[in-house]
Parts: C-alpha cells; structure tokens; sequence
C-alpha cells in the first residue's frame, strides 16, 4: 500500500517543481521594480518573484499593450489626413467603461488610465490581491487617485454578475497558460463585454495546449483581429509578444 502512495507524492512534488520551473522560465525581468513610462508618467512596479502566484509578477504582454496603446492614442485630426489612425476609434476612452481580469500587479489597467481610460476596475483572485492595491497605493501620486478592485474568480458567475456588466472594454494581458481555466475565461469574458464593445487582449503562447483550446474556443464566440507587429511600440515589441483585438460575434 505504501508504494503506490510514494509514487503519487513523488509524480505531485516533479509536477509542482515542473511548474515552478516553467514560472521562472516565464518571468519578464528577476528586477523587483518594473518601471513603465506612460506619456510624461512613469508607473513604478512592484513584483514578488519569489510568490507562489503568477500575479504577483510583472507579465511583458501588459507592458506591451499598454505602449501600444500609447503608441496610437487618438489625437485631433481632419477627415484629409493622409495617415488615418486606424485604432482611433477603439483607444478613445473618452466615456468608456472598463475592466481588466487578471490583472496581476495593475501594470496595464494603471498605464490605460493614465491615457484616459479613467473608468476601469481591476480584478483579480484573493491571493494576488495584496500585491494589486500595495502597487495601487505604490502609484496613487502618479494615477491622481486609487483605482477600484474587486476580486474575481472566472468561474464564479455571481462575482461576474457583481461588476456591473456590459462594458465597453474587456482588459485581458497573459492570462492564457493554464488549459483548465481557458473555458471559464473565455465566458468571463463573454459575458463582461458589451456587443458593440472589444476585448484587448496581451498574449504570449505560454502552454501549448491552453494555447489551441483557447483559439479554438475563442474563434466561437469572437471575431479576431490580429494586430500587426509593425503596428506594436517599437521599443516594446517583444518577438513572442501579440496584441489582438477580439469582439463579439453577432
């Protein structure tokens, strides 16, 4: 009886070590402060490298859609222009509502407000959400003022419903590496945004196998835009790194 149980505990500590290896292979930078200028701000990013949590770790893909953001923020123009913006529309955040999910240490529900996305609630589960206010509170000087949380589960549909949907913006950066949680992901984010609304969406291939059944589930329920490369902010656009930008089919 006694080797069979061994033999369990022995294949459940190589998982688990398995997957901190995969969580240090993941990680963007070992630096305990990650620092993101936004316009003439400049956030200032806590990470515990050494959590037991993903969230609690700075993810390059909300680096990346934060810049690109930036990159493309909407400014006055004329119907002439020969360069038309083409994301002019979808980054004007003028009288928009948001939420991001998954939102780890705040890093791009942060740099989004500061371009103007100034309706936006963060959210994530209990245990990453020390790290998520003590980063708020880290940057309440910079933000003007402390941005609201709430704690969110994707699989608990009376905490979905709590939020106050529909909104016009659904913000989601590398929240795709457990195949698992793909399927409840996907609802949140189903039932989140509005119709006529988008989901920005970061995303870096990080599980094989999350990686197709979140694009084949995602493909049900979404039309997909893709952003090119070219499009990204030069000095953030890491090779394995994409911005997509996802609505709801009708």
């Amino acid at each position: 009886m006694l080797k069979p149980i061994s033999l369990s505990l022995t294949a459940i500590l190589f998982h688990r070590e398995r997957e901190r290896e995969r969580e240090r292979e993941m990680r963007f930078t070992d630096s305990p402060v990650i620092e993101l200028p936004v316009r003439d701000a400049l956030l200032s990013i806590q990470q515990d490298n050494g959590s037991f949590h993903v969230g609690t770790t700075v993810w390059p893909c909300s680096l990346v859609l934060v810049k690109f953001a930036d990159r493309w923020l909407p400014i006055t123009s004329t119907a002439s222009d020969p360069n038309p913006n083409p994301y002019a529309a979808l980054l004007d955040f003028r009288n928009k509502r948001a939420v991001e999910i998954g939102a780890g240490c705040g890093a791009a529900g942060m740099g989004l407000h500061l371009l103007g996305l100034h309706d936006v609630v963060l959210t994530d589960i209990a245990p990453v959400m020390p790290a998520l206010k003590r980063n708020l509170k880290r940057n309440k000087s910079v933000l003007g003022k402390t941005l609201k949380t709430a704690q969110l589960y994707w699989t608990k549909p009376d905490q979905i419903k709590a939020l106050g949907a529909p909104f016009d913006l659904v913000i989601a950066t590398d929240v795709v590496y457990i195949e698992e949680s793909v399927g409840p992901l996907i609802a949140a984010m189903d039932a989140l945004v509005g119709d006529g609304g988008a989901v920005l969406l970061g995303y870096q291939l990080r599980s094989p196998e999350a990686h197709r059944l979140f694009w084949e589930l995602c493909g049900r329920v979404f039309d997909i835009e893709k952003v090119p490369h070219e499009h990204l902010h030069p000095e953030y656009a890491y090779e394995e790194t994409d911005v997509y930008i996802l609505r709801k089919k009708l």
